[in-house]
Parts: structure tokens; sequence; C-alpha cells
């Protein structure tokens, strides 16, 4: 029995000690939200506990139109987690009508991230104006405690019927975030209809950022982002640039989160949440022992040397 339990309490130290050692980014299309949804109490519950999950969430589909839903999901988040501190940062209202508009919102640990600055893509690039139907709000965050440490994140939610043309179009949005901030940890995220109907199998050689090298897709083809049973669609896109950053994402980490087998939902309560899952990956932070830049390591002998700090710590903290 006393070997049981220590090697129970070994368990439950590495367990505890991975859990410590990454930091969570997710993008979730939380499909209209807004006063309506938010009034919800089941539903705002299962919202607490999917973005509670993340370090930074990025919202899509947040049809807030009076200002109240997201401040009451910053509180009900501030309660329900007494740990961290939760705020957020979001766009303008956008959209081509008055009638349909969306917000893009990023919810964010202040004690684990600060936003450093923000820009709102002005859409108005010479021979191709208007080219999203929601142009990108993007957002350097500074993450010191991840291996990364400064992160800008390009949000996008496209028009199913011009998925094609604005997965694209997001190449020319790196290039001008890059002209102005002189960053190349940038991660894509966001529901970019990039499955199924709206982007055939014909259309990838079209998207830059797909064909130009030092983008990485880390949530493939094969992935199933949406709740519905009848569907099978990989929605849902983390992309991220440069062998220094996608060395410090957590190997297999980027997933969706089916939160409706997690909390024990039927379909049509989970449709009450949302149609989509949201999706995650996992940042590597320095408290795995890493003080330099992964630039400097292989991939494998990166990741070599972070499970071998990872067993020395378990055996010098656990035993």
């Amino acid at each position: 029995q006393p070997l049981i339990m220590k090697s129970t309490r070994f368990l439950l130290c590495f367990l505890l000690l991975e859990a410590a050692s990454t930091f969570k980014i997710c993008s979730f299309n939380v499909q209209s939200f807004g006063e309506s949804k938010s009034s919800n109490e089941k539903v705002m519950l299962s919202l607490v506990k999917i973005v509670s999950r993340c370090d930074v969430c990025l919202l899509q589909e947040v049809r807030d139109s009076k200002g109240r839903a997201v401040p009451k999901l910053i509180r009900d988040l501030n309660r329900y987690d007494e740990k961290h501190k939760y705020e957020f940062v979001a766009s303008g209202r956008l959209g081509r009508t008055e009638a349909y508009q969306e917000q893009y919102v990023f919810v964010y640990r202040s004690d684990q991230v600060e936003v450093k600055d923000k820009y709102q893509y002005p859409d108005r690039q010479k021979g191709d104006v208007d080219a999203f139907a929601r142009e990108p709000f993007v957002v350097h965050f500074r993450a010191p405690k991840t291996v990364a440490r400064d992160i800008v994140l390009i949000p996008q939610h496209t028009a199913p019927a011009n998925a094609t043309k604005e997965i694209d179009e997001l190449y020319d949005v790196f290039q001008e975030v890059k002209r102005l901030w002189k960053i190349k940890n940038v991660m894509f995220l966001g529901d970019f209809n990039a499955a199924c109907g709206y982007v055939p199998k014909k259309d990838w050689k079209n998207i830059r950022l797909f064909t130009q090298p030092g983008f990485f897709w880390l949530i493939d083809n094969k992935a199933d982002t949406t709740v519905r049973a009848t569907t099978d669609c990989a929605y849902d896109r983390i992309v991220v640039h440069g062998d220094s950053f996608f060395q410090g994402i957590v190997p297999h980490s980027a997933k969706p989160f089916n939160f409706a087998r997690e909390f024990h939902l039927r379909e049509d309560e989970a449709l009450e949440v949302s149609d989509h899952y949201p999706v995650e990956v996992e940042i590597k932070t320095t408290s795995s022992g890493y003080k330099d830049s992964p630039i400097s390591y292989s991939r494998s002998t990166f990741t070599s040397i972070q499970t071998l700090m990872k067993v020395l710590l378990v055996l010098f903290f656990c035993l």
C-alpha cells in the first residue's frame, strides 16, 4: 500500500507539473452570442467552464449590440475561477450591413498575459478593397511565462461563400502586421469555414497561407469542429508562422475540445451553447526549464530536454 500511495503521489505531481507548464490559447465560435444567450444560466455555465480552461480565448460571432453579454461573461468567469483575473479586449462591430454585425472578443487572464498593442486591419488594400466580411482585429499579447514571450493573434471568421479568398487574404494581413510590429510569432485562428463544400480540395493551391513556406496548420482536415452528429467538418483552424514559434507548441496539443462529451450534454443541449466546438493549442512555458529561445534547438532535441527537465523536477519536489 505505501508503494501504491507513493506511485499515485508521483503521478499526481507529474500531472500537476504538466498542467502548470503550458499556456493555452483557444478559439470559439459562440454562435450568435448576445443578450438572449447570456441570460440562459445553463448555457452561461457551460461557456464559463469552456473559457476558463484558456489563458487567452478568442470569441467569434459575438452579437452583443447592447454591450451587456460580454461584461456578464467576464463577471461570471471571475466568480467561477478566483485563481485568475479575467479581462477582455474587443473589436468594434464589424460587418457589411447594419443589420448583421459581429465582434471579435479576446478574453484573457490578465495575471498571465497583457495586451501590448492592437490593430484593426483597414481592409482597404489597393485593388482589393473590402476583401473580408469581418476584417481581422489583430492583438499583440505579451506572455512572459511562455517560450514565445510575444504573440500576435490574427482572428478571422470568414463568410462561408467567400472562405477561400478570405483565408488567402490573411497572408496580406500577415505582411502588414510584420511590417508594423516586426514580430514573427504570429498565430491565425478562428472559424475559417475551411472544410467541406466551402473550401474544395482544388482551392487549396490558391491559398497563400497554405502554400507559402513557414506556416504550420495545427488543426488538420480530418478534425471535426462541429457539434452536430450529421456534420464532420474542420471549419475551425489554428495556424502558426515560423519554426521557432512552431517549436514552442506542445506536441499534439492542438485539437477541438468536445465540450458535449466532457460536460455530458445531449446534442440538443450542446447546440444551445454553440454549433461549433472550440479549438485549442498549448504553448510551452519557461517554467519547464527553458530560458532560451527554442530556435536554438532542433525540434527533437527541444522535446527531449523538456521531458528530462520535467522528470528531474518531479524527482526533486515529489519524492
